[in-house]
């Protein structure tokens, strides 16, 4: 129904009210969810920041620990068996891989640790060297989660040696199958080696994806266009009383 402004009338046609509504819908619910993403991340990043504020010793009757959580172990890495974890890159976006290497605790139990990136070769079939002595160490780190991709894609593909294994987002299940003879400690699935900490590659551990304010960024550019498509439905409807 026409609505009389003065010397004008908004008549919007119904194909083009419905249109609009439905891209308004869209719009406005992406807006939210990068809203939601941003304290998903913002939750995210504090616990990443609380995690060094206190060192737990971890053994092998050592719980699950929070996620980023700061601890220290003591033991020996066993370098005969480790797994390159494929498809890892640097913050300048350098294809390469992360080094997980089995460490036995002194008192019994076993910890992975992420020793870090390093990059590929100039070809899959050349791996990077990556030994590491064998003697007994303490070990600084964060409890964290083995990394996960966005999308699964394919077939799963048992572990198997000959060591070092390559793998793509190997699953705690698939590691903890590999190394079904060790007696992996429920604390973590992985340890990031801190960066000061010797026997490591490349270490940039931060908590991953976007931070907050890049979310908040994209919720805004989402209502904006939203706001925008309100304005020119309003203006492109409205015309003279003839």
């Amino acid at each position: 129904m026409p609505i009389v402004i003065g010397s004008r009338v908004f008549a919007p046609r119904l194909v083009t009210t419905v249109v609009t509504l439905g891209v308004l819908a869209i719009l406005i619910l992406l807006g939210r969810w990068q809203l939601h993403r941003a304290e998903e991340k913002r939750v995210l990043y504090s616990e990443f920041a609380r995690g060094a504020e206190a060192t737990l010793e971890v053994t092998a009757a050592t719980p699950h620990l929070s996620r980023y959580q700061h601890v220290k172990v003591t033991g020996h890495y066993d370098r005969s068996r480790q797994l390159l974890i494929d498809n890892m890159s640097n913050t300048a976006g350098q294809a390469g891989y992360f080094v997980v290497t089995p460490f036995g605790l002194k008192n019994g139990g076993w910890v992975l640790v992420n020793r870090g990136w390093v990059p590929m070769g100039a070809s899959r079939r050349i791996l990077p060297a990556i030994d590491v002595p064998g003697d007994e160490r303490s070990l600084r780190g964060r409890a964290d989660d083995l990394p996960r991709p966005g999308i699964q894609l394919g077939q799963r593909v048992a572990l198997a040696d000959p060591y070092p294994i390559v793998a793509s987002f190997p699953t705690l299940a698939e590691v903890s199958a590999l190394y079904r003879d060790l007696r992996l400690a429920p604390a973590a699935e992985v340890l990031l080696l801190d960066p000061d900490q010797p026997g490591g590659y490349l270490r940039q551990w931060a908590a991953p994806g976007f931070p907050p304010m890049r979310h908040l960024a994209y919720a805004v550019q989402w209502f904006a266009l939203a706001l925008a498509l309100v304005v020119i439905y309003g203006v492109t409807n409205i015309r003279r009383k003839t």
